[in-house]
C-alpha cells in the first residue's frame, strides 16, 4: 500500500481547485475549443484567490495542454477533441442517475458523460427552475427557497416527478439517458430505488446509480463562484449548512462513486472509467 499522500500547503490546494474546476469547465464544453480566458486579475476576482494562485493554476493547465498563451495578457482554451461527436447505442435503453450535494459537481460530471456517449441530459433544475420560481413567487415566497417545509412538502416532490416523466419518455423511445438532481432522499429510500429500477426494467432499460462525493472546501469554493440564488442561504451559513448535511453519505443501493475532490483523478477520466464499466455491465445484462 502507497503511503498517505501529505496534506496540501493552502495555496497548492487553492491552485489545483481552480485548475481542476477550469479543466471541468473545458472537459464539459461549458469552455469551448479556441474560447479567450478572462485576464488573470478577473480570474482572480471570480474565484476568490490571488493573481498568483491563477497564475499557478494556468501552469497546470497549459502543462496539460489545456490552456494555450497567446501572449502575457491572453489564454486561450485548447480542447480540439470538443468538436468531435460521440454517440454509443447498446443493445438496450441505460439510464444513469447521477446524485451529490450542491456543488459537488454532478452536472458537471452529466456533461462530460454526455460528451463520452452522445446521450441526453435530464438535469432537474434545468427541466423545473423557471416553473418552480414562478410557484413560489404565486404563493409569495422567495423563489429562490429551496429549504422550507413548504418547498419542501409541496414543491420538491413535484420536481422530482417531472424528471421522473421525462426519464421514462425518453427510455419508452429506445433512448438512453442521463439523469441529474440531488437525489439525497431518494438514494435513501429502497422503495423509491426499487420502483425506478421495476419502471425502467419494464421497457427493457438497466438503471446505474452514482454519487458524485466533494469534500466541503471544494464545494465551497465552486458554490460561490457559480453564485446562484439558491445557494446564497447556504453559503451565508456555510458551517450551519455542513453541520446539517453527512458530507460522507453514500446510497443504500449498488452505486457507483465518483470522487471529485481536488486530490482525485480528473473527472473526465473517472467518466470514461464510468461509462466502459456501464456499457460492459450492458452488454453482459444481454446475454
Amino acid at each position: 500500500m502507497s503511503s498517505p499522500r501529505p496534506p496540501l500547503e493552502p495555496s497548492e490546494s487553492r491552485t489545483r481547485q481552480v485548475a481542476r474546476n477550469i479543466r471541468t469547465d473545458i472537459e464539459a464544453g461549458v469552455l469551448r475549443h479556441g474560447d479567450v480566458l478572462p485576464s488573470t486579475r478577473e480570474l482572480a476576482t471570480e474565484w476568490g484567490v490571488s493573481p498568483f494562485t491563477i497564475s499557478e493554476a494556468m501552469k497546470l493547465l497549459a502543462a496539460d495542454g489545456l490552456v494555450l498563451s497567446r501572449s502575457r495578457a491572453k489564454r486561450v482554451v485548447n480542447a480540439p477533441a470538443q468538436a468531435r461527436r460521440t454517440e454509443i447505442r447498446g443493445s438496450t435503453p441505460h439510464v444513469i442517475v447521477i446524485g451529490g450535494y450542491a456543488g459537488s459537481g454532478k452536472t458537471e460530471l452529466g456533461r462530460i458523460l454526455v460528451r463520452e456517449t452522445g446521450w441526453p441530459l435530464l438535469d432537474k433544475d434545468t427541466l423545473t427552475r423557471p416553473v418552480v420560481e414562478t410557484a413560489l413567487e404565486s404563493v409569495g415566497r422567495s423563489p429562490h427557497d429551496r429549504d422550507s417545509d413548504y418547498y419542501m412538502k409541496e414543491i420538491r416532490p413535484r420536481e422530482y416527478e417531472a424528471l421522473a416523466a421525462a426519464t421514462k419518455e425518453n427510455v419508452e423511445c429506445g433512448n438512453s439517458a442521463i439523469v441529474t438532481a440531488p437525489f439525497i432522499r431518494e438514494f435513501s429510500d429502497d422503495a423509491w430505488v426499487k420502483r425506478i429500477q421495476a419502471v425502467h426494467s419494464a421497457m427493457n432499460a438497466t438503471t446505474t446509480f452514482v454519487w458524485v462525493y466533494c469534500d466541503p472546501e471544494t464545494m465551497h469554493t465552486y458554490l460561490r463562484r457559480r453564485g446562484a440564488a439558491r445557494d446564497s442561504g447556504k453559503l451565508s451559513d456555510w458551517p450551519g449548512y455542513l453541520s446539517v448535511i453527512d458530507v460522507d453519505f453514500r446510497p443504500s443501493v449498488p452505486y457507483h462513486l465518483i470522487d471529485n475532490s481536488e486530490a482525485a483523478a480528473p473527472l473526465h477520466d473517472q467518466a470514461r472509467e464510468l461509462v466502459r464499466t456501464v456499457m460492459a455491465d450492458n452488454i453482459g445484462s444481454t446475454k
